[in-house]
């Protein structure tokens, strides 16, 4: 008689476990795809601004034949930030970073551009480039709207892989932790002013 009640005790307790994995575990897919969406929307937004850049250099282009070297560096810039794919699956600390440091290049070369463009007069009055910048604008907007959404659901995702007892066996069916963007080299200094 022992037996059969710990039988049927140990039958309670694994039918409970059974339960109770497989709700973790579908929460747990759901917010894995949640992840993967945001890092998505993420790339859609880094693309989009890869994407107006030859209209901007071909804009500044026009204007400037004194700035090669700084349109060089743009268009080198892009080609090495759309180099680099990364799907959700492969994010980790160290791709990430990689990713992270050509968006990075991109955007200085993208600020020495329109630096540049400071001595061309006429160019800063063309339509079509105070469009494009308009554009990259709106993109450079974009990029750290879709960056926030990513942060929070991979903090959301993180968050509940390590809870007890979801930690146990998250591991088990392959959910690892997912990396978070990082601040630039000395974003934590306030930029100096000068006048």
């Amino acid at each position: 008689m022992k037996i059969i009640k710990k039988l049927i005790m140990a039958i309670v307790v694994l039918a409970a476990m059974s339960g109770l994995t497989s709700c973790n575990y579908n929460s747990l897919v759901e917010k894995q795809q949640d992840v993967d969406q945001a890092w998505a929307q993420v790339e859609n937004q880094y693309q989009r601004r890869a994407d107006l850049i030859p209209n901007l250099v071909n804009t500044v282009k026009g204007y400037s034949t004194h700035e090669e070297e700084t349109l060089t560096k743009v268009t080198e810039a892009r080609a090495k930030a759309t180099s680099i794919t990364l799907s959700a699956d492969d994010l980790t600390e160290e791709n990430l970073a990689r990713y992270q440091q050509a968006q990075n290049e991109l955007s200085g070369a993208l600020k020495s551009l329109l630096a540049v463009t400071e001595a061309y007069p006429d160019l800063k009055a063309n339509e079509n480039f105070l469009n494009l910048q308009a554009q990259l604008e709106g993109t450079e907007n974009r990029i750290s709207t879709e960056r926030k959404r990513y942060t929070e659901v991979v903090r959301d995702y993180n968050t509940a892989i390590k809870k007890f007892p979801t930690t146990i066996y998250a591991g088990w069916f392959g959910f690892k932790e997912k990396p978070q963007f990082k601040s630039e080299a000395g974003a934590e200094k306030a930029p100096e002013v000068k006048f």
